[in-house]
């Protein structure tokens, strides 16, 4: 790991910290930062670059200074520093991609024709479902379909 990632995943760990320290979870920062707690939670895990005006407020509901530079970096996303997660939450994820992944891509193709699901024009949202057999979560995922270019 580079100087600078270590650096940063030192102040991920001290934002963490602040959070759990204040009693904070990532939803009730998120209302006070006004933004989706999926966007706040990224943010803080390093993955996602907050708007200016988001990380100062996020910064003082933390007391932590240094975390205002650190949410408006733009981040190197996606490095979980493995290939194949382990972290048992994390690679059910994996997994469902591995099972279902190429069904999702030939039913994408089907209803939208040649293209993908943004990842970056993305909105996610997850919620309990109570279940007679055990509370199930909903995850719904919204991504902007483009197509491919012909020419």
């Amino acid at each position: 790991m580079t100087e600078l990632a270590n650096d940063r995943e030192a102040l991920r760990r001290k934002i963490l910290r602040a959070m759990k320290t204040k009693g904070l979870s990532y939803r009730s920062l998120a209302a006070k930062v006004g933004l989706s707690p999926f966007i706040v939670t990224a943010a803080l895990h390093g993955q996602m670059q907050l708007p200016k005006d988001a990380a100062v407020r996020a910064a003082k509901a933390l007391g932590v200074a240094e975390a205002e530079e650190f949410l408006t970096e733009i981040p190197m996303r996606g490095s979980l520093g493995q290939a194949v997660p382990t972290d048992p939450t994390i690679y059910r994820f994996y997994e469902i991609v591995q099972v279902y992944g190429t069904t999702l891509k030939e039913l994408i193709h089907e209803e939208f024709g040649d293209g993908i699901m943004s990842a970056i024009d993305f909105d996610l949202e997850l919620t309990r479902q109570p279940d007679p057999n055990g509370d199930r979560v909903r995850i719904v995922m919204t991504g902007k379909f483009l197509k491919y270019k012909k020419s």
